[in-house]
């Protein structure tokens, strides 16, 4: 089951941009509770807590019991803006949750037992393919990360989808996916070409004697037993010779 974390909210009137400037004036955050087939609920936040939370990881696949004036709501946050300037959040919203709500969310992928790769330990480095996926999943059963073990994995190989164990709540939305994959290192493909290039020459060097000595070079020395072919002429001529004599 997933971990529930705690926050603190205070309820402020709804209000257009003037009011969100207003608030942050104060040293907090706007936002907004939405979902559940529920009026809205506009609250703020303290921007430093806030800012700890969304640094400290995994802030849109967290649960949260969101206090607001002593008000508990179930939410998960959905998305928060970011000043591009100073680089801290504007704005967020969370998503009320009921009773058994199922929710689609990206989990992300976590590389383990990278050691114990061959492709690794040959010079090869990991490239995440996929760095995060789309699930649906019971809001209290929220994995996480998707593991993905490469022990075993080769250069140039890769881990799909299909090859990992999905908790049986998690279902994906895509129904293949290349997640990770060994690279080779820099002039891999040279040092293969070349040792594929020494292997073909030492086979052809094997295999050159071995048809020499399958068809004896012209002059070559009868095999013992074997008359010479001047010696069986002169007998056959010998023996026409006593033929003709009565």
């Amino acid at each position: 089951m997933a971990t529930v974390r705690e926050l603190k909210a205070t309820a402020r009137p709804a209000g257009g941009k003037g009011a969100a400037r207003a608030v942050r004036r104060t040293g907090r955050v706007p936002g907004v509770i939405y979902g559940d087939s529920k009026d809205p609920v506009s609250i703020s936040l303290d921007a430093a807590e806030l800012k700890q939370r969304i640094l400290a990881g995994h802030f849109l696949t967290t649960l949260y019991d969101l206090d607001v004036d002593g008000t508990k709501f179930r939410v998960i946050p959905r998305d928060f803006q970011v000043d591009p300037v100073r680089d801290h959040a504007v704005h967020v919203d969370f998503m009320r949750l009921g009773e058994g709500a199922t929710i689609r969310v990206r989990i992300p992928i976590h590389v383990i037992n990278v050691e114990q790769s061959p492709g690794v330990k040959r010079g090869g480095a990991v490239n995440i393919v996929t760095h995060a996926l789309d699930v649906v999943c019971p809001a209290d059963q929220i994995p996480a990360a998707i593991e993905v073990d490469v022990a075993g994995l080769e250069i140039s190989h890769s881990k799909h989808l299909g090859d990992i164990q999905l908790p049986p709540s998690v279902r994906p939305l895509r129904t293949d996916a290349t997640l990770v994959t060994i690279v080779p290192p820099s002039g891999y493909a040279e040092e293969q070409k070349a040792a594929a290039d020494a292997a073909a020459a030492a086979a052809a060097a094997a295999a050159a004697p071995a048809a020499g000595a399958a068809a004896p070079a012209a002059g070559a020395a009868p095999t013992a037993g074997a008359p010479a072919a001047g010696a069986a002429a002169g007998g056959a001529a010998a023996s026409d010779k006593g033929g003709g004599k009565k």
